[in-house]
């Protein structure tokens, strides 16, 4: 087969600690979850389980059975440890009871409005 046939892709996989990057040549036909078993990542990774961590293309999220195109950048995602509305809810809140937000718009405190 000829290489301008070939698609060069890459396939992502973050932990907090470090990133790995693995490069692929694959055919056209192949569908991310044929790239990502061709690429290594599970071998290295046996804790990625395809069925229940999303994947996406440059941070799209895409189907197992989606192509993809020359120089993409298949991600894999792991799964959420905290919900990020949640954190910000209790953020907000907490600064509310410090004293560092206004008590009435939950933003930063004016210096300008009149204490009641």
């Amino acid at each position: 087969m000829s290489d301008e046939k070939l698609l060069h892709v890459e396939v992502v996989y973050a932990l907090p600690q470090e990133q790995r990057v693995f490069k692929a040549i694959v055919t056209p036909d192949m569908h991310v979850e044929d790239i990502i078993r061709h690429s290594g990542v599970l071998d290295a990774y046996p804790e990625i389980d395809l069925k229940k961590n999303k994947v996406g293309v440059f941070s799209r999220l895409v189907k197992l059975d989606a192509l993809v195109h020359d120089g993409d950048r298949i991600e894999i995602y792991r799964p959420l440890v905290a919900d990020p509305k949640e954190i910000r809810r209790r953020r907000a809140e907490r600064a509310k009871l410090e004293g560092n937000a206004d008590p009435v718009t939950g933003g930063k405190v004016n210096p300008l409005r009149k204490a009641e």
